[in-house]
């Protein structure tokens, strides 16, 4: 009897990630420790409508404010993950305290070959569905921040992001 593959039984999420879990940002380590689950990286991605993404807080760190309609296009990365991964990234980013997992359209930038864990592989240009981290949950006053289309840590904003061993 033929049996699907393992990967393709195991239920799997979309995630759009913009800020230090992307890679070669901080938090990237995270999103490839196998002991917070699997994540396969599919592609790029920017969201369909208009958020704000700001850099806020004491330790500078990147907010989604879910706010569509304001701020810009954000670019990010498109992110296979299990179950584990979702929980660990649930507990990683506060949700739903600070952060909700909220879904969004998203345009396909790029697209891996190779990401075959859905059964229809995205085209560039089309459009998709995924959970994003965002956040009701803001200083009214970051409505008034810079609104960035790509967080970058390591950018020439000058808010240098304290990672959280740090804090």
């Amino acid at each position: 009897m033929w049996k699907l593959p393992l990967m393709a039984r195991v239920q799997m999420t979309q995630i759009f990630v913009y800020g230090t879990l992307k890679k070669g940002q901080p938090n990237y380590f995270e999103m490839v420790d196998k002991n917070n689950g699997k994540a396969e990286y599919c592609g790029k991605a920017q969201t369909v409508e208009k958020y704000p993404l700001v850099i806020a807080g004491k330790y500078n760190i990147p907010f989604l404010l879910n706010v569509p309609g304001s701020g810009q296009q954000v670019r990010g990365e498109i992110y296979y993950v299990d179950k584990q991964m979702l929980q660990f990234l649930d507990k990683f980013e506060d949700c739903p305290r600070m952060y909700q997992r909220t879904p969004m359209k998203l345009w396909v930038e790029e697209w891996k070959v190779g990401s075959n864990l859905s059964e229809v592989t995205p085209t560039v240009g089309s459009i998709i569905e995924a959970f994003a981290y965002s956040t009701t949950t803001y200083q009214p006053e970051w409505l008034n921040l810079t609104c960035f289309d790509s967080y970058d840590a390591y950018g020439d904003h000058g808010l240098i992001y304290t990672e959280r061993k740090k804090r």
